[in-house]
């Protein structure tokens, strides 16, 4: 007697929760935060129109922001550490359960995402009332509150509240980009329109005076040499010295010695080379200086000589800055070329420089890239050695340097966001293909 068996549908549909099957219940939720979130607009728009902010500085109940600063600061130093980190974790800690718990569905989670957008309004009140203006702050947060809670509360079915997640955790980092770079940069572009005051319209007057006024060019030749000088000397110079040190004796003494100005700021490098072309009268106390009158010589000014000198001085204590990061660098991906390929290429009967040229060069060639890219941004934005050493003087002035000048000394805005368009011109060309080189990287790995 043979059995049968009959095949019978599986089913493969996730489970459902009630909440999220449940309409009547979702717009109830719906309806129950929109209520909240309009009483809570509504009592701070009130407090907006019957008291001014003065008012509610005068205010003695509760807890400020202002008083919690006042309170740390009589404590201990080596208190107040603890109490820093303390409220610092308790903040963060707080902010990550309510981006991890107030997208899930449940009556549970929504209790939590009524409450947070009750309390976080008020706390906010009750830290800034202080300040002037606190309400339309508290109004701003009590908005930006509500409008996450109920975003949440409407996306609250299983699995759906994952895209909710990544926006808060994403919301930090682009909220400081977007304060930080992108609305300044825009600012700075529109300013460079205007005049020196920033209240006239100017079109492209002061991207002719950067090109046509003797500061404004040389500015922008001075800072061409240096980018075109300055990355491809420190890489030359930074790759012979990792090529003949490589695998020889004592080569970790010999990359230290060549990496210790790195770990100097331009500042200081700009201070050190000061005094070593420093000249006077009677005892010298620059080391060139003192060698060319040791020989008979007369002291010389080694930063008033010509322009272009006194440009090729300052480069020289960039160079010797930089030179020991293409070393360690290059000297890296150098030992990562594959041993086979250089034996293979010396059994073919090649000389060293061949094999160098066709197999080393070949092998680094990614970070020959980065290196040269990264030396070049740097010297075009170099700052630090040229107000410490010359001040801009003798035509040694770069755009990153007159740009703060032109703000600062001269209160010229326009003049000031037309050197800072210049220089973000030359800088975004380098960016863009840096980014392609590693992209193309990735795709081959």
């Amino acid at each position: 007697m043979s059995q049968t068996t009959v095949d019978r549908p599986v089913d493969t549909e996730p489970p459902t929760t009630t909440h999220a099957t449940d309409p009547k219940g979702r717009s109830i939720t719906r309806i129950v935060v929109a209520v909240g979130f309009a009483l809570i607009v509504a009592i701070l728009l009130l407090l907006i129109f019957t008291g001014s902010s003065e008012e509610s500085a005068r205010i003695t109940i509760g807890f400020s922001l202002n008083s919690f600063f006042l309170w740390l600061g009589a404590m201990n130093p080596l208190i107040q550490i603890p109490v820093i980190l303390a409220v610092f974790g308790l903040v963060v800690g707080i902010i990550l359960v309510l981006i991890e718990y107030a997208p899930r569905p449940g009556r549970g989670y929504f209790v939590m995402r009524l409450v947070a957008c009750l309390v976080i309004p008020v706390l906010a009140f009750l830290l800034l009332r202080p300040y002037a203006n606190a309400v339309l702050y508290v109004v701003a947060i009590a908005l930006l509150v509500g409008a996450l809670l109920f975003f949440a509360d409407f996306r609250s079915r299983q699995g759906a509240g994952y895209l909710f997640q990544l926006v808060l955790f994403m919301a930090p980092a682009s909220i400081m980009l977007a304060l930080g770079l992108i609305y300044p940069a825009i600012a700075t572009i529109f300013k460079s329109f205007y005049d020196k005051s920033g209240d006239q319209f100017v079109g492209l007057e002061n991207y002719f005076w950067v090109f046509t006024n003797p500061t404004g060019t040389a500015s922008v030749v001075n800072t061409i040499l240096w980018a075109l000088l300055a990355p491809t000397i420190s890489v030359a110079i930074g790759l012979a010295y990792a090529v003949f040190i490589d695998r020889a004796r004592g080569e970790k003494v010999l990359k230290v010695l060549v990496f210790m100005p790195v770990a100097i700021s331009f500042v200081g490098a700009g201070i050190i080379w000061k005094f070593m072309y420093d000249a006077r009268q009677g005892e010298q106390v620059g080391l060139l200086n003192a060698i060319v009158t040791a020989f008979g010589g007369d002291p010389i000014q080694w930063l008033a000589i010509k322009p272009v000198i006194n440009t090729l001085m300052l480069l020289v204590v960039f160079i010797w800055t930089q030179t020991g990061f293409a070393m360690v660098i290059l000297s890296a991906a150098i030992k990562a070329v594959p041993t086979e390929q250089l034996e293979a290429a010396q059994l073919d009967g090649t000389n060293a420089w061949q094999r160098f040229r066709n197999v080393t060069v070949p092998g680094i060639r990614s970070s020959l890239i980065v290196v040269l890219t990264t030396i070049t941004i740097a010297s075009l934005k170099v700052y630090d050695i040229v107000a410490v050493m010359t001040g801009g003087r003798d035509e040694t002035t770069v755009l990153g340097f007159e740009m703060v000048n032109q703000q600062q000394r001269f209160q010229s805005y326009g003049h000031s966001s037309a050197l800072a368009v210049v220089l973000f011109l030359f800088v975004l060309p380098l960016i863009i293909y840096n980014a392609r080189s590693m992209a193309k990287q990735r795709e081959i790995r």
